[in-house]
């Protein structure tokens, strides 16, 4: 059964550079296959992993729903559409992604991500481990991208409204029973030691507080000449917090007796 880690917070804090630098991690520490799902209808994960992503879940439907003539003779509607939306897939070496991108009407997601969550459901089955990079804030936990999380990285800023939505989100996974098995907190591009009011607004939370992910100039460099974060070097202070991270989870995970698959 695949590990399962999404990562999610407010918009701007992070998640994607997060969500791609934890999938680097787990190629360095070879356990391939994974599968990166960019839940965002706003999709960035596919240039941060340096993926193509010619076509996302939300286009196939538009395209379908425009077309429904080119359904072949005794193929059902569904089973057709499972075939067109392998098509989203796009393959790398250890790693695969599919985008759930846009849906077919003006600012309508719902139904892009229920065929996403049903696709991703049996695709997981054929992965070690799949990492899901969450839109934005709170509406996308009630179409549930997923039905089992393992990790639930909540992503915040060094900021009392960064903590705040974190916690405003927590919140929510709690109230709608969402299957999380353990929810942490990691801060993006803050430095040490941090200000005595956010370290006593993280204490608010009860949350652990799993790492911090640095401001990192390669980063910035990497992103103005148009490369992925994969081609980020294993000293980058972002690599090795992500690392850092990544390790305690799976730490965590071996400690509650959780098989966890690596290739030696």
């Amino acid at each position: 059964m695949a590990y399962r880690i999404a990562v999610g917070g407010k918009g701007g804090v992070g998640k994607t550079t997060l969500a791609a630098l934890i999938v680097r991690a787990l190629l360095k520490q070879g356990r391939a296959p994974i599968l990166a799902v960019d839940a965002d209808p706003n999709t960035n994960l596919p240039e941060a992993l340096g993926l193509p992503c010619e076509h996302t879940v939300g286009s196939i439907l538009a395209q379908f729903i425009e077309d429904k003539t080119s359904i072949p003779p005794g193929m059902t509607k569904e089973s057709f559409l499972q075939v067109k939306m392998n098509a989203a897939i796009s393959e790398g070496r250890g790693v695969d992604l599919i985008a759930m991108g846009r849906g077919e009407g003006p600012g309508c997601y719902c139904y892009p991500n229920l065929m996403l969550r049903g696709f991703v459901e049996k695709l997981a089955e054929n992965y070690s481990y799949v990492v899901f990079d969450n839109e934005a804030g709170m509406e996308h936990l009630s179409r549930r991208t997923s039905e089992r999380i393992d990790d639930m990285l909540l992503v915040s800023d060094p900021s009392i409204r960064g903590l705040r939505s974190v916690g405003r989100i927590h919140e929510l996974i709690r109230e709608l029973k969402l299957d999380v098995a353990r929810i942490s907190l990691v801060l993006s591009r803050a430095s040490t030691p941090l200000p005595g009011v956010l370290e006593e607004e993280i204490r608010r939370l009860g949350l652990p507080w799993v790492g911090t992910v640095p401001a990192d100039a390669e980063i910035e460099a990497l992103d103005l000449a148009r490369r992925p974060l994969t081609d980020l070097s294993d000293s980058s202070p972002a690599v090795l917090a992500c690392e850092k991270i990544l390790n305690s989870l799976l730490d965590s995970a071996v400690r509650s007796d959780r098989k966890l698959a690596v290739r030696p």
